[in-house]
Order: C-alpha cells, then sequence, then structure tokens
C-alpha cells in the first residue's frame, strides 16, 4: 500500500514539457509510480482533479540559515510550496565558525542566535537537523565565514598569501563535507577587501570539486557592467559555474545597462563560460541599512562607525563619498532618499515603515542623509532597509531570460521582512506567468524546480520522476492568492520528502526536510 497517491491532478514535471494527467503515488520518501493506471490503495488519497501536481518548489537564493531555529516547520518556505530553499548566499553564512565576529558580520542579514554550538559544516548540520526541519536546506560555503575564521578581527583588509592558502584549504575541507557550492558578496564587507588573487585561488578550489560559485558581485548600479564583468573573468579564468544572484541594474540612469548585461552573459557563454543568474519578483529590494555608508566607514567596527557619525567633520566627508563614490556602488544616490524605507530598527522602532526623506521631515533635518547618520549613530542591534531598485520593465526582461532561474532572496532577520520573504511564489506565478504571461506555467515551474535542481547538482529532486524524492506541491491556479501579510491561499498539499507539510493552505507541522550535500 502507498503512503499518499495524488489522482487526477495536471502533471508538471519540471522540465517544461507538455503537461499530462497522472496519477502519482508515493511510499516513504520517495516518488514510487506515475500512471494512468487507476491505482487506490493508499494511505492517503488526494483527488487533485483541476490542479496542478509539480515538483516542490526550490529557491535558489535565500537567506534562512536561521529560520529554522525560530520556525522549524519553516512556515513561511512551505506555506508557498517551497520544498528546498539554498542558503549561504551574498557570501554570508555561519559555518566555519571559530571568531565571534562572524557574528557582527552577519546579524543585520541573518539575525541572531545565542548558541553557535558549531564549527564546521558537518557539526552546524546536525546542530540544526537535531530538532527537525520543514523543509530541505542546501548550503553554500560563505566567503564571510572563511575570512573570519582564518583573519577573524583583523578581515577588513587584503589576505597575505599565506591566509588565502589556509582559506583555500578551509573551503575544499567544506566543500568535501557535503557543501554545494561558495557564495562571495563582493558588495559587503568584508568581502570587498579581497584582492583578484583571493578570489580567484578559491574558485580554482570551487571548480576543482565541480561545484558552483554563487556572487553578489560588486556593483549593482553605476558600475554594474564593469562588476558583471570582473566576475565573468574570474569564472572565465579558474573554470567555475558561476550563478549571478538576483540580476539587476540599480536606479534609473543604470536601466539601460541590463540590455548590456544579458549581452554580456550570453557572450561568455557562449565563449564557453558556465553562467546564468537568479531572480526574484519585485522591483524593490532590501539589506542593511548600514550598507548605505563608503566601504572605508565599513571596515570599522559597530563603535567606530557610531564615533565617526557622532563628528560633524566627518559626516561631511561621508557625504561626500556617499554622493560621490569612487570604485564602490553608492546606492543613496541612484535610487533617492524617497525610495529607502527603514523597513525595521531595533533602536528607533517609531521610525519603522518610514522613507529616509519623511524621518528628515519629521526630525526637522534639510538633509536625509543626516536622518540616516543619526539613525546609525544610535543603532546597537538591526537596522533593515528596503530600496526601490529597478523599473519594472527591467525586471520583466531579466525574469523572462531563458537564462534565469527562480529565487525569493528571502530574510528573516527583523520582524518585519521583505514581503518576497512570504509570497514570492504567488507573485512570481500569479503576476509573471499567468497575469504579464512571460512564460507558460509549465517553464515557469521548470525555473522553479528542475532548472534549478540541475543547477546546483540537487540530482535526487526538482522533477516528478519515479524513484526521486517525493517533493511535490499540489496547488490551484486560479486559487493562488495572498490571505494576509505572511500567508497564501491556493496550495492543496506540501509534501517534503513524503511527509504533508501543508494541507488546505494550513501548516501541519510535519517535520520532514533534511539538510542536502552533494
Amino acid at each position: 500500500m502507498y503512503d499518499v497517491i495524488l489522482k487526477n491532478g495536471l502533471i508538471m514535471d519540471g522540465r517544461g514539457g507538455k503537461p499530462y494527467k497522472a496519477d502519482v503515488a508515493v511510499f516513504s520518501s520517495s516518488i514510487a509510480l506515475i500512471t494512468n493506471s487507476n491505482i487506490s490503495r493508499g494511505k492517503k488519497v488526494v483527488d487533485c482533479t483541476g490542479k496542478i501536481v509539480a515538483p516542490g518548489f526550490i529557491d535558489s537564493h535565500t537567506h534562512s540559515d536561521f529560520l529554522f531555529f525560530s520556525d522549524p516547520k519553516a512556515s513561511y518556505k512551505v506555506g508557498q510550496g517551497i520544498t528546498t530553499d539554498i542558503s549561504g548566499n551574498c557570501g554570508i553564512g555561519v559555518f566555519p565558525y571559530k571568531n565571534p565576529i562572524l557574528k557582527e558580520f552577519v546579524k543585520d542579514v541573518l539575525g541572531e542566535w545565542k548558541d553557535w554550538n558549531w564549527n564546521d559544516f558537518s557539526s552546524y548540520k546536525a546542530y540544526l537537523q537535531k530538532n527537525g526541519m520543514g523543509c530541505n536546506e542546501a548550503f553554500l560555503v560563505s566567503h564571510t565565514a572563511l575570512r573570519a575564521y582564518v583573519m577573524g578581527n583583523d578581515s577588513l583588509r587584503e589576505a597575505t598569501e599565506r591566509e588565502v592558502e589556509d582559506m583555500c584549504a578551509l573551503l575544499s575541507s567544506e566543500l568535501d563535507k557535503g557543501a554545494i557550492g561558495f557564495s562571495s558578496g563582493l558588495y559587503y564587507s568584508p568581502c570587498v577587501f579581497a584582492s583578484p588573487f583571493e578570489i580567484l585561488s578559491l574558485l580554482k578550489v570551487v571548480a576543482s570539486k565541480n561545484k558552483i560559485f554563487s556572487v553578489h558581485h560588486r556593483s549593482e548600479g553605476r558600475g554594474c557592467v564593469k562588476s558583471l564583468e570582473e566576475v565573468l573573468e574570474y569564472a572565465k579564468e579558474s573554470g567555475v559555474r558561476l550563478e549571478v544572484s538576483h540580476l539587476k541594474a540599480i536606479g534609473k540612469e543604470n536601466e539601460k545597462n541590463i540590455d548590456v548585461m544579458l549581452g554580456m552573459i550570453e557572450k561568455y557563454r557562449e565563449e564557453g563560460v558556465d553562467v546564468k543568474f537568479d531572480v526574484y519578483p519585485y522591483t524593490f529590494g532590501s539589506t542593511s541599512l548600514f550598507s548605505l555608508l563608503p566601504p572605508r566607514v565599513l571596515a570599522y567596527s559597530r563603535l567606530e562607525q557610531r564615533m565617526a557619525l557622532s563628528l560633524d567633520s566627518e559626516r561631511r566627508t561621508i557625504k561626500e563619498e556617499i554622493m560621490d563614490p569612487d570604485g564602490w556602488d553608492s546606492v543613496y544616490p541612484m535610487v533617492g532618499p524617497d525610495a529607502i524605507k527603514a523597513l525595521y530598527l531595533s533602536s528607533h522602532p517609531e521610525y519603522n515603515g518610514m522613507t529616509l526623506s519623511e524621518i528628515a521631515g519629521i526630525k526637522d533635518l534639510s538633509d536625509p542623509l543626516d536622518a540616516l547618520f543619526d539613525i546609525l549613530e544610535d543603532e546597537t542591534g538591526l537596522a533593515v532597509m528596503t530600496d526601490v531598485t529597478e523599473s519594472e520593465e527591467n525586471l520583466e526582461k531579466v525574469i523572462s531570460h531563458s537564462l534565469s532561474c527562480f529565487g525569493t532572496d528571502s530574510l528573516y532577520s527583523s520582524p518585519l521582512p521583505h514581503p518576497r520573504s512570504f509570497h514570492s511564489t504567488v507573485e512570481f506565478l500569479k503576476k509573471y506567468v499567468m497575469e504579464r504571461k512571460l512564460m507558460t506555467m509549465e517553464e515557469g515551474i521548470r525555473r522553479m524546480t528542475g532548472e534549478t535542481a540541475d543547477r546546483f547538482g540537487l540530482r535526487d529532486r526538482g522533477t516528478l520522476e519515479e524513484g526521486k524524492a517525493a517533493d511535490i506541491t499540489v496547488f490551484d491556479p486560479e486559487l493562488l492568492s495572498l490571505v494576509d501579510e505572511r500567508r497564501n491561499r491556493g496550495f492543496s498539499l506540501v509534501l517534503v520528502n513524503g511527509k504533508v507539510a501543508v494541507e488546505n493552505d494550513g501548516i501541519t507541522g510535519e517535520l520532514g526536510g533534511k539538510v542536502l550535500t552533494i
């Protein structure tokens, strides 16, 4: 007898081919049978008439490293049909761990956790799995963690040759333990201080293991073309597979560059570079408010930053650097203070939801940068922002491109996260697939499942095939919608390794997930 039988559904198998009607039988954690024959002997039989039966969605770019500690059920993931996450992105991750400085580097994006009872991928995996997991998680080794482990409190500079050798050995060891690749965030501290020698040395290790390099490249604004070329050249020289994170061109003056960037990626692929990219379905992003500061200020400790921002002379210098940046990506002048919103501030919650311009008005300040500096000078906890980064036209170009795959870039560090953390799959399918018709439903599902599994080497899931893991999402496309700011409607059933994680839009609490390794 089968454990679960899904009857009469429209199968979209994750390969993008023509949909077909069939029954799917699950035994234990695997897909046992896909057939047109009438099968009914199952412990649980679900009528899927009028619904799509698809592989569980795979989130190619997320920051869920601490999510399972606060919510083992992974409610915000499985509640939108996601059965597998890929974390450790943008060079921000929590292993290997030795020096507490890593906690400071990652807390704005990942949040905080008191008990770091691990030191490498193996011990982190064991710690993560001990209380169960609602969905699967795969991990990239993060550049920040490598630098913090090897260089400690002195990681805000170029590494020496010996330090690079130590990072390479550490990366090799973590990849051998099952991490699926390596990520860097060349926009963020401390990765921004890495030399070309360091980056190439690390990428050659990744290439030697036939694993992937995912990167938030150095500039997504004024320098986006040159920045993209930098990482494409790294991939060309090292031979690594390259995944460009959340491809975009920030700022109205840079919108024209998205066509150039897409053309560059196509050109490098023609030259033999294995490069693709991911995208989340929103025109506005979210990150740390501190990231608006110049790199030299980001190199300071938080105490030193607060001291600098307390000095009028230093404020004037920082303003000049922000408004006229030299060799770094200054988001503030590209999008403007009306497009930058304080999403969550630990020390000043009264400003949550306000733009920098609005905060400046309340404080009777003529320059919104002074409002920013006042906030950061006082802040001892989290400071998370949203910013309008691109036009709808450009976003549609990126989403519809044949080399793109789906990601959420979800953050769970603050109590008031970006909606992409809860609703990305619904936004993607409802708005861009069904309403805008940028692609067929079967192609949209391929971008969320089979494409991502192939890209990241997750061979046992991503498609509906006999013998593969029973990660399955059943949904009614006509019912897809938002219930409230954190819940969705339209998901009849979500299976994670054969366990029922969602039934009729409700979270069951079954913990079928695990840490995936390759």
